[in-house]
């Protein structure tokens, strides 16, 4: 395994890439898709408040598990480079001490239920809202285990490449999510009617059923152990100190460009969420090379092979800034149905200009994504840390002038804001490969 000359990249680098790309890209977009699928049967109940509800609990648990990245992001870079150097008994350690502070975790987070009434307030929920919420994410803290004990395990997996095994796994739970909806929203021969309450139970135990998969592939793959000394504990944490950071400047910079887009008016919000959905699902296309990339930089440095690892790095960034050129071509082009289905028609006149600028700033934001996936592989995680800080003030600095001068075209503007925000980020990143700027993992 430590003999970096028998893998594939070398002689097949594209198809290589490509090969590994498309399962983490189909895993990561079964998640999406089904909270879309959530929000479909829910939006079937009467009134309108399930729907806000609903949307309370998921955007407060995708922030909470945000925070905890670092459980598959640092369980990947260290058992790909321990791939690479063919020590397996610390990858062992590595995956089980992952698994073992993820399960800790949840259970901590299980203990917060006398807090949701105040989480679902600070997101806006009042009255029924409120009580909604508090119901769907009381149940789905009964999962939270079972979530960040998955992302460990997916780690894991990534780092040794294999990335169909996640991509089974992500697809099989959100198909029996939905399946348990049906039963459990609306009530379906002996299961009662729970509304809300039903989709939380349905996320809840799909998530336990994919947990145990999990760990069941784990064992297989790599294996796992009780006896996890030396398993670097205190650099696990170090690496979930800077990804905390990290997630937190982006949630904020985030949150900012959606209150002043809010704040411009009914019209303005709308075109901005309808752009901000999209934007995100772009994402997952780019995250797929990164996360590839994160794998295979990760494996090369393990096996002492930096010039394999730098030609990672540029195929990578070709194969993201090739993506991304396609993603703005595409979007220009779909414009008009991207506005019928995501904005109402009052909102189409803002939209257009906004969609435009997104969609010009694609290849460069693919080359940010790109490089956060090469420094994940490295294991920089201060020197991203560092370089979304930066970018979080340099870009919220911008909105907050656009805030405060009230221009025509204020969604223009926010999101020629994230463009800077996110240009900053590819910089960052390109520099520390090319010439490789400080004490640069990749530099030659």
């Amino acid at each position: 395994m430590g003999d970096s000359k028998i893998h594939s990249f070398r002689d097949r680098p594209n198809r290589t890439l490509v090969r590994l790309a498309v399962p983490v890209l189909f895993s990561l977009v079964a998640e999406p898709l089904t909270g879309m699928a959530d929000t479909a049967f829910v939006a079937r109940l009467p009134g309108s408040e399930p729907v806000a509800a609903l949307g309370i609990g998921t955007v407060a648990f995708t922030s909470i598990f945000w925070a905890f990245t670092f459980l598959g992001v640092g369980t990947q870079t260290e058992v790909a480079q321990f791939a690479g150097s063919g020590d397996k008994e610390r990858a062992v350690k590595v995956v089980s001490l992952a698994c073992a502070l993820a399960a800790l975790v949840g259970l901590v987070l299980m203990g917060t239920l006398a807090f949701l009434p105040y989480i679902a307030s600070l997101f806006g929920g009042e009255g029924m809202v409120n009580d909604l919420a508090c119901d769907y994410m009381a149940y789905r803290l009964l999962g939270a285990p079972a979530v960040l004990v998955s992302l460990a395990c997916f780690g894991g997996l990534r780092g040794m490449q294999d990335m169909r095994t996640p991509l089974f796994v992500a697809v099989g739970i959100n198909l029996v999510n939905v399946f348990l909806d049906w039963l459990l929203i609306f009530g379906v021969g002996i299961f009662p009617a729970l509304g809300v309450t039903g989709a939380a139970v349905a996320s809840t135990v799909s998530q336990w059923a994919g947990a145990v998969w999990c760990l069941l592939a784990v064992r297989r793959r790599i294996g796992l152990t009780w006896r996890m000394r030396g398993a670097g504990l205190a650099r696990l944490l170090k690496v979930g100190g800077d990804l905390f950071v990290r997630t937190g400047a982006l949630l904020v910079f985030l949150a900012l460009c959606t209150r002043v887009a809010n704040r411009a008016g009914a019209d303005q919000g709308a075109a901005y969420q309808g752009i901000r959905q999209f934007f995100l699902f772009s994402a997952l296309f780019l995250d797929a090379f990164a996360i590839t990339g994160q794998s295979l930089v990760g494996y090369y440095l393990g096996a002492d092979d930096r010039v394999q690892a730098r030609r990672v790095a540029r195929t990578v960034c070709l194969w993201s800034l090739g993506t991304g050129v396609a993603l703005c071509v595409g979007m220009i082009a779909g414009e008009r149905g991207v506005a019928w289905l995501l904005v109402p028609p009052a909102a189409h006149a803002v939209f257009g200009p906004g969609w435009l600028v997104v969609s010009l700033m694609q290849p460069v934001g693919a080359l940010s994504f790109a490089t956060d996936g090469i420094h994940w592989g490295t294991g920089d995680f201060r020197y991203l840390r560092n370089s979304m800080l930066v970018a979080s003030v340099a870009g919220g600095a911008c909105v907050l002038a656009v805030d405060a001068l009230r221009p025509d075209g204020v969604l223009v503007y926010i999101w020629l804001a994230t463009a800077v925000w996110a240009s900053v980020r590819a910089a960052f990143g390109l520099v520390r490969v090319w010439p490789g700027v400080g004490q640069a993992p990749l530099k030659p």
